[in-house]
């Protein structure tokens, strides 16, 4: 997941040369619903003897709330800022998700209960999207701002999706393949129906092109919401979007070896408050530590 979603952020920039935003995020979720629908349709997959496909209309609802908050706004959103910022920033804002789940999980859905050192990290990672922002570099709202700004949305929207995805639906008896297909098919419906105002533009087709969006579309939207489900179930919400600590290391390569992009210094700086915030949200660090750490130095000294 990490290095097929860490991709994606190089696929979107090369796409734009030949396609807009919108007609990205219209081909990724579209590509997407038909691959996961194969599936579907090939493995007819079930959870004991239950149906394939979801009866209850409440359900079918609740898959339509995460398609537009998990798919069709990040996706445009995303694929719209990168219009003004690297891909390497825009994999890095993606690193935040993990930080937005854990907020969301406990104050939106309480599905989730923040200790004093999570809540410490949660803070630490805002204060490292500030510094990532860098305001004041801005005299006015420029572009690059709302790039980043529109990156920091789609942050948002993921962590919603994760906290409302573990209240209401991780728990039914759904298949991993059905659940990505519902999630990902009824995203990719509703771009259809957006068709004449997303994706009704000329494009300009490469080899290149058409492979980013396969990849975006039968891979990144595809096959990884299936793995995305599975890790969810077993991990939970805010330990399944720790994917996000392999997300930007990859898109930062990518965009450095193939695009040859660059960085201010408060953009990796940033980054690292964002990481630590992370790894205190996720218990894999703790503020004791770090004065305990200190009192062992001091007494070796």
């Amino acid at each position: 997941m990490g290095l097929i979603w860490g991709a994606s952020f190089l696929f979107m920039k090369i796409a734009l040369d030949g396609v807009s935003f919108g007609q990205i995020a219209w081909s990724r979720l579209v590509l997407g619903g038909l691959t996961l629908g194969l599936i579907v349709l090939v493995r007819r997959p079930r959870i004991g003897t239950g149906p394939v496909l979801p009866r209850e209309g409440v359900v079918w609802l609740h898959f339509l709330v995460i398609a537009v908050s998990g798919c069709v706004i990040p996706h445009l959103l995303f694929a719209w800022a990168e219009q003004y910022v690297s891909s390497s920033l825009a994999s890095i804002y993606n690193a935040v998700t993990p930080i937005m789940t854990a907020v969301m999980a406990t104050l939106a859905f309480r599905v989730e209960k923040l200790v004093r050192a999570q809540v410490a990290g949660v803070v630490l990672g805002i204060v490292g999207v500030v510094v990532i922002i860098g305001p004041w570099q801005y005299s006015s709202l420029t572009g690059d701002l709302w790039g980043q700004l529109a990156c920091l949305g789609a942050a948002v929207c993921y962590g919603f999706t994760f906290g409302y995805t573990r209240r209401f639906l991780s728990g039914r008896p759904i298949a991993a393949s059905t659940f990505a297909f519902l999630n990902i098919g009824l995203a990719g419906f509703i771009m259809l129906l957006l068709t004449p105002v997303l994706a009704w533009s000329p494009v300009v087709l490469t080899y290149s092109i058409v492979l980013c969006l396969l990849a975006l579309g039968a891979l990144g939207t595809g096959l990884a919401y299936i793995w995305n489900i599975n890790v969810l179930r077993a991990w939970g919400p805010t330990n399944a979007s720790t994917v996000t600590y392999v997300t930007p290391v990859v898109g930062v390569v990518l965009g450095v070896l193939v695009l040859a992009e660059t960085f201010s210094w408060h953009e990796p700086a940033g980054a690292l408050l964002v990481l630590l915030g992370i790894l205190l949200t996720q218990k894999r660090l703790r503020l004791g530590s770090f004065g305990a750490r200190g009192r062992e130095a001091a007494a070796s000294a």
